[in-house]
């Protein structure tokens, strides 16, 4: 039972990109994190990151993709091993983000850093990218459709704020309808207050289960 409710966990993904930068010794670190589901998108940005900084040496790169982090990978890029892609690995994974890449540009500056300096600037650069990306939780929750009259729209509407419920849909025929997406363990609670509200006269359908964002 416990295990079974593990699989429903929330988790937290990247949700859109982010830029950085991080200057030692005249060299700079270009940091760009975006989000991605797959190997073929990672890879995909990785090539557009190399296209953009064409004229750099190392793009050296790390992600995470799975909720609960099933690939993983990093690379160096031509830089000493351990001091570039391991970082930008670490810093990626203390966010708690999935589904996320940072790719570290560097143009050198003609000093060497040293293995510290590299590690340090490569994880600075990773840091920055990745404070200025969007991040975005995932939970997992059930989708209803609430169907009213128009006389209770407002009572609703005021229901669902207070309750910090936002309406992923609305459709207004006849009679109104807004699709919302709950934590499960949530549903039984805010199906009760829309019966309240509006004396049973509100008609909840369940649309389906699954994973949803909630930027609240």
């Amino acid at each position: 039972m416990e295990e079974q409710k593990n699989q429903f966990l929330p988790y937290k993904i990247i949700c859109e990109p982010g830029y950085g930068e991080y200057e030692e010794k005249k060299s700079r670190f270009l940091a760009n994190a975006a989000p991605v589901t797959s190997e073929e998108e990672a890879a995909a940005f990785i090539a557009s990151v190399r296209k953009k900084y064409y004229d750099a040496r190392h793009h050296c790169y790390a992600f995470v993709i799975g909720r609960n982090r099933e690939i993983t990978r990093c690379s160096d890029d031509g830089e000493p091993g351990g001091t570039a892609g391991k970082p930008i690995l670490e810093t990626l994974l203390g966010t708690q983000a999935v589904d996320g890449i940072v790719v570290v540009t560097r143009y050198f500056g003609g000093t060497l850093l040293g293995t510290g300096g590299l590690v340090r600037s490569y994880t600075r650069a990773a840091q920055e990218g990745l404070a200025n990306a969007k991040t975005a939780v995932m939970r997992y929750g059930t989708e209803l459709t609430v169907q009213i009259g128009y006389a209770d729209v407002g009572a609703v509407q005021y229901l669902l704020e207070t309750q910090k419920t936002t309406i992923s849909a609305s459709r207004y025929t006849d009679r109104v309808e807004f699709d919302i997406r709950i934590p499960t363990e949530q549903e039984k609670k805010v199906r009760n207050a829309l019966t309240e509200a509006t004396a049973g006269r509100a008609g909840i359908s369940i649309r389906g289960c699954g994973y949803y964002m909630d930027n609240a």
